[in-house]
């Protein structure tokens, strides 16, 4: 069955769908961009390197490893800088090379964890620090020699998009689709050990070896995009989506689809805004779309979004301002036995304080109560049926406080805003309320 959660996810990506297609014509009419053999290799590029790590790296976030592709990034320079010292300037070894260095980097990471009481986090910066020292003095020696094929090589740090070809489209392409289907094959185990490695390890997985696995893969990831956004920034590039569509989300699946569409946005859209303006960086603009996206979920997705938290919490305040002040206006009739009888505003301010006006007007736009002589307030005949229901709801909780344990009742946390009926099954409010109706009959 198809939930509201579900539709909310297609509908965001049929949004970003829209979006990117009315920027190309827009950014044609509006800006002049001239979509020439350059820019949509590099749009191209940056949207399948953008879903590739999206999706790859939804793991990474959820594992809680977002250091690992900073460390993974900062890891392969070194081997760039090698791979050049033994075949040369070719695209394909440099790559190799960095692969190579990365996943050495995930061996060194995971070996310094296992065999030691070094932390995680403590392992991947040291692998950061030392790899990315090393791959600087690397550079710096080869910078220093006579060597034309050499220039341009720093630019593995900040990558350099403009440099891309329709071969490395179609590398990225192919590498990322077999990265998928891995992803596919191992799906179970991949869940498995991300949401609880313990439990997969004591039913006889390979855990160690699904481990480096699914790190390979992220090294993968950190490889393709290294010549568009660089060692530095393509942990952004791997990051971003993911704690994106975490924000929209508790699914995996979900979560994995909606961050490859949010990646590959970000990559074509930061590639078609370089394109307005001569001279802009598109690796830094990629990253600069996908924080974007990073701060408009955070602020604005349902359930976890800033705004929408802060709107719930004002309408909590309202809703237990207006029941404390029902109990009040109920209580102080009841004390003069008669159900109509009005309470003073001043009195209620004073047991209550300012929060009382928010209660009092909340219970008069929904009818229970109603001004009388000024400002003081009765309860309506909706207000009064209101008060008395929510008093036998709090006289239910005390008699579950008092005989749960004698009666056997499942233990439940204990919100007396909430009607005990949404909490206990409904045979054992009825033992309840048969203990209040005997007591009640004394």
């Amino acid at each position: 069955m198809i939930t509201a959660a579900d539709r909310r996810i297609w509908l965001i990506i049929g949004a970003i769908v829209a979006v990117f297609a009315l920027l190309v014509p827009l950014s044609t009419l509006i800006w002049g961009v001239n979509y020439d053999y350059t820019l949509v290799t590099v749009a191209t590029g940056g949207a399948v390197l953008g879903v590739v790590s999206g999706v790859l790296g939804s793991f990474a976030v959820l594992r809680q490893q977002s250091l690992m592709g900073d460390a993974l990034s900062h890891a392969a320079l070194p081997g760039v800088a090698i791979a050049f010292l033994l075949f040369g300037r070719e695209l394909g070894w440099l790559l190799i090379g960095a692969g190579v260095a990365g996943w050495l980097g995930v061996m060194f990471i995971n070996g310094v964890t296992r065999t030691t009481r070094i932390k995680q986090d403590a392992a991947m910066g040291i692998a950061l620090t030392a790899f990315f020292a090393f791959g600087i003095t690397l550079l710096t020696y080869i910078q220093s020699r006579n060597d034309a094929s050499q220039a341009g090589l720093d630019q593995f740090i900040f990558g350099q998009a403009a440099a891309i070809k329709r071969q490395d489209v179609l590398l990225i392409s192919t590498v990322g689709l077999i990265a998928f289907l891995i992803v596919g094959l191992f799906w179970k185990e991949f869940k498995l050990i991300t949401f609880d490695p313990q439990f997969a390890r004591a039913n006889g997985f390979a855990v160690r070896i699904l481990d480096v696995l699914l790190s390979t893969l992220i090294v993968v990831a950190i490889v393709l995009g290294l010549q568009l956004a660089g060692v530095i920034l393509m942990v952004g590039l791997l990051i971003a989506p993911a704690v994106a569509a975490r924000q929209w989300t508790q699914k995996l699946g979900q979560m994995i689809v909606l961050s490859g569409v949010f990646g590959g946005f970000a990559g074509a859209a930061g590639a078609i805004l370089s394109g307005i303006q001569a001279g802009l960086p598109t690796g830094p603009l990629i990253i600069v779309v996908a924080f974007t996206i990073v701060f408009l979920s955070i602020a604005f997705a349902p359930d976890r979004g800033l705004v929408w938290t802060l709107w719930r919490r004002r309408q909590d305040r309202q809703r237990f301002a207006a029941q404390n002040v029902l109990r009040d206006v109920y209580r102080h009739a009841m004390q003069h036995n008669d159900p109509a009888y009005p309470a003073p505003g001043g009195m209620l301010t004073a047991l209550r304080g300012s929060v009382v006006r928010v209660g009092l007007r909340q219970l008069e736009q929904t009818g229970l109560v109603r001004r009388v002589d000024g400002d003081s307030w009765a309860l309506t005949d909706t207000g009064l049926a209101a008060a008395r229901e929510d008093a036998r709801n709090l006289q239910l909780w005390d008699l579950y406080r008092l005989y749960a344990e004698e009666l056997r009742l499942p233990s439940v946390a204990e919100e007396h805003q909430k009607p005990i009926k949404s909490v206990l099954p409904r045979e054992q409010v009825s033992r309840l309320e048969a203990l209040l109706e005997r007591d009640n009959s004394f």
